[in-house]
């Protein structure tokens, strides 16, 4: 946050909460209400049904109460980004001098400082904006969606229908099921087994159970009535069916979401450059009055002394810096949209190149995402068809979220009943569905009671092996069911161990016959006394691309941790294949006997976590992250999201769940690790860029005002007009503006990087004063040899440093920008290679034109130029020395 920023929300914050309380009391009350309402009163009030809204209505309704966005997500408009690039520390210091200099008829400098600040912000905003368009065409390409009920007519059939969901009204009828984000606010009408994770709004940890039922209490908070949703919470488990009585900023969340509008929590990246712009502003304010005081003293001139000091005021001010950062910020948001990596925060990408350990699921990431079903075992090993159906009908029936592995199920069959004699053409229509129990991953199981008699139900459950395995008490051999001893589960562990080495996922297959209780509710206690009928394997073969994705990774340094829900056979199989070397492995439940010490040391050591929950994966990142590390996390589904906020930089892709998608900094629109790798380059670059214009920024102030200071004391004249430095100023300026777009050493990208205070400080008192000897030589040539110590030829002087100071400040981007030999082992790229030339040429044009005579520029006689030339050799010459000797004393450059 830009101090700018920081006034806006202490001025205006009280402001805004008062002006939002009335909203949000009459938005509360009207939820208490809603929940409090019998359904059919509901249904009036909302002029809706159960059967949901006609398509002509929800578009009428969609013109009344305009798309479901919450006001602050959007882009602002460009005249708003325009005047926002106005406000930071330096443009408002630039404004303050501007403002200072017209007042006492200075209008030279005003013009300056003016050309100055408009640079800054012009570049900028053409950075963010093109960002930013970016950015809103790929997040066009991430889809949101709701399932609704729509009818045509009044009398046709309601259908579910899947819509993006800026475009739901009130009135909606909807489909929820887990990992479903609420796209509104809700009434319940039916639910089963629904568990809401409300934590973006009241922060607790734990899940809420909700259910339709009408039953009203006394409690007037809406975030306590058990049968409302709210936007912006999410489906832990189960399913519903929801009436939508709010949306848009008429949401709970919405409301509360414009009581902060414009506030955004500081990243590590942004408290870095904090620090930064405010230590070169604490600078400015400390050295400033020295220099006035000290040329007021010598000089006996307030006037111009005065003007001297703002004049450095102005020079010593790095108002590039918000240019510098966000182009290169923004650079690498386009350069990463190419290959279809939406990035939510630009600020991410810094973390990307920061980012030493990446952890990831693994499905779908190492391996294809394409699961098939491979075998349909009995429990004697022996391909079985009844497996089979028993599988479909758990598959085709069940209404929560269908993984891979449904998926899988489901087109086998589909490929088999192309087959005339297929044993499962037609056979959901034999099987009609009765209830079901969802999905949850606690139990890691699922169950869909069916009939086929009507007097007599079959509950098929369909999960984990050893979380089904615990709940028989049977199993079928033979076409006979015969009682689950030790010898038969021990068969079934052993069938199941094998099948894990050869690197299938399986899942168990049990069922229960029942006698028709009529309206009987199913629920997870009926999970028991099963017989277990036998096993299911699928495959998900690794990606062609995940061995070279992962060999790049080590290369730039970044550990890849595999966190999984998986067991450690297939996981270790999996890792085999892509070529993952593995150090140590554990579990959940290793994980949950662990203090955090004790887990901060494990995770070190240990590649492949399995068994895992979403909490003890958020635990693992969270214990990485405590040891140092700069963690990124990459997964898709819901279990994912906890660990997606807990690490510095959150992945996922265009196809997670809702919530996983909300969850995260990035979003690959194609999810292949090879884009990863990208990122990371794209990230180190960034901060490598950003980087060198911050040390040359700090050395070069540090050192210019040791030779003010000097020159001040000594000279019986100013070294330099304060039009001059001002110029000066602007023509370093432009020659930083291709910053963003140099090249980076090969070298510096094979490590991670991070922000080093420290290292810039050690780095600035060892640079920094480098400037101020040849400044000092400098002085020397131009007082002794070309004797320019009398006031009378004082132009002479100060054109003669003129050109040394604009051309070595020029140059020091050339030494730093490597720790090579600049120019010979690394060459910048060719637009700041151009700049730099023509600001040089510049430079040493101005004292002999129009302009250098018009600010009291003198022509230098040609006996200047071989000093010239041998004082930026030495220059360079020195630097170098001095940057290797820092290099190995301190063991590092730019980081």
């Amino acid at each position: 946050m830009n101090i700018f920023q920081r006034i806006y929300s202490l001025l205006f914050s009280r402001f805004l909460v008062s002006n939002n309380r009335n909203q949000n009391g009459k938005i509360e009350t009207a939820l208490v209400k809603y929940s409090k309402m019998p359904l059919p009163e509901l249904f009036q009030l909302l002029n809706t049904s159960a059967q949901g809204l006609l398509e002509s209505e929800a578009d009428d309704r969609l013109e009344k109460f305009g798309l479901n966005q919450i006001a602050y997500e959007g882009a602002p408009p460009w005249y708003l980004l325009l005047l926002m690039n106005f406000a930071n520390p330096f443009n408002l210091l630039l404004m303050f001098l501007a403002l200072v200099s017209f007042f006492i008829g200075e209008m030279d400098a005003v013009y300056i400082i003016s050309v100055m600040i408009l640079l800054s912000v012009t570049m900028r905003f053409i950075q963010e904006y093109r960002s930013n368009q970016a950015a809103e065409k790929l997040k066009a390409l991430v889809s949101t969606k709701a399932t609704v009920f729509r009818r045509k007519t009044e009398t046709s059939e309601s259908k579910k229908v899947e819509i993006d969901i800026k475009y739901l009204v009130p009135g909606d009828v909807i489909y929820l099921s887990a990992g479903d984000m609420l796209p509104g606010d809700v009434r319940l009408v039916s639910a089963k087994d629904i568990f809401v994770s409300q934590g973006t709004l009241t922060g607790e940890s734990l899940p809420v159970e909700k259910d339709e039922s009408f039953n009203p209490g006394n409690s007037e908070n809406p975030l306590e009535m058990p049968n409302m949703c709210y936007m912006g919470t999410n489906i832990l488990n189960g399913t519903a069916s929801a009436v939508v009585v709010s949306t848009g900023n008429l949401t709970y969340f919405g409301s509360v979401a414009k009581s902060i509008t414009g506030y955004r929590p500081e990243t590590s990246f942004d408290i870095g450059v904090n620090k930064v712009s405010w230590l070169l502003i604490r600078f400015i304010f400390i050295m400033v009055p020295i220099v006035f005081f000290l040329n007021w003293f010598t000089k006996d001139s307030w006037l111009e002394s005065f003007l001297f000091a703002l004049s450095v005021a102005v020079g010593l001010t790095p108002e590039m810096l918000p240019m510098i950062v966000t182009t290169n910020l923004a650079r690498g948001a386009i350069n990463m949209s190419k290959h279809k990596v939406v990035v939510k925060r630009l600020n991410a990408i810094q973390n990307f190149g920061a980012m030493d350990v990446l952890c990831t699921d693994k499905t779908g990431t190492l391996t294809q995402d394409r699961i098939i079903l491979d075998r349909y075992l009995n429990i004697e090993g022996e391909e079985n068809s009844e497996v089979l159906t028993y599988a479909y009908l758990n598959s085709f029936y069940q209404t929560g979220l269908k993984n891979l592995l449904d998926l899988a199920v489901l087109e086998h069959r589909a490929e088999t009943s192309q087959n005339k004699n297929s044993h499962q053409d037609d056979i959901d229509k034999v099987y009609q569905k009765v209830d079901e129990i969802p999905f949850d991953f606690n139990r890691r199981r699922m169950s869909v009671i069916v009939q086929k008699d009507p007097k007599q139900h079959i509950l098929i459950c369909k999960g984990a092996v050893e979380e089904v395995l615990a709940h028989c008490v049977s199993a079928k051999m033979n076409d006979l069911i015969v009682p689950l001893t030790d010898q038969i589960k021990t068969q079934i562990e052993h069938l199941n161990k094998d099948l894990n080495e050869d690197g299938l996922r399986v899942l168990a297959v049990a069922f229960k016959e029942m006698v028709n209780q009529g309206t009987k509710e199913y629920r997870s206690s009926d999970e028991n006394n099963l017989t277990i009928l036998g096993l299911l394997a699928f495959l998900d073969p690794p990606k062609s691309s995940t061995a070279e994705s992962l060999k790049k990774l080590d290369q730039y340094g970044v550990q890849v941790k595999v966190l999984t829900g998986d067991n450690e056979l297939v996981t270790r199989k999996i890792c085999s294949w892509v070529n993952l070397s593995i150090e140590g492995s554990a579990t959940g439940t290793q994980i949950d006997n662990l203090t955090d010490s004790e887990l901060g040391s494990l995770v070190e050591k240990t590649t492949i976590f399995t068994k895992l929950s979403p909490l003890q994966k958020s635990r693992l990142i969270a214990a990485l992250k405590l040891n140092g590390h700069t963690v990124g996390y990459l997964g898709d589904g819901i279990n994912d999201a906890p660990a997606l906020r807990e690490a510095d930089i959150g992945i996922s892709v265009d196809t997670a769940v809702d919530i996983a998608k909300e969850s995260a900094d990035i979003i690959m629109l194609e999810k292949d690790l090879l884009f990863l790798g990208e990122g990371v380059l794209e990230g180190r670059k960034t901060f490598g860029n950003i980087i060198k214009y911050i040390k040359m920024t700090l050395s070069s102030n540090f050192g210019n005002v040791f030779s003010i200071l000097g020159a001040s004391a000594f000279l019986p004249f100013l070294p330099m007009q304060a039009i001059q430095i001002l110029i000066q100023n602007l023509l370093y300026d432009i020659s930083q503006i291709s910053i963003p777009f140099d090249n980076v050493d090969q070298d510096f990208l094979l490590k991670p990087r991070k922000w080093n205070p420290s290292g810039i400080a050690k780095f600035t008192l060892f640079i920094g004063p480098i400037s101020s000897i040849f400044d000092y030589t400098t002085f020397a040539i131009m007082w002794f040899y070309f004797e320019a110590n009398t006031p009378a030829k004082q132009s002479l002087f100060q054109s003669g440093w003129f050109i040394e100071g604009l051309l070595s400040q020029t140059l020091i981007v050339h030494m730093i920008r490597t720790k090579k030999i600049p120019f010979i082992q690394s060459i910048a790229s060719l637009p700041l290679l151009l700049t730099t030339a023509i600001v040089m040429a510049i430079g040493i044009y101005i004292p002999y034109s129009y302009i250098g005579a018009s600010i009291g520029l003198v022509p230098l006689p040609l006996s200047y130029f071989p000093w010239l030339i041998a004082t930026l050799l030495c220059y360079c010459v020195f630097t170098q020395i001095i940057k290797v000797w820092f290099i190995n004393k301190f063991h590092y450059w730019l980081e």
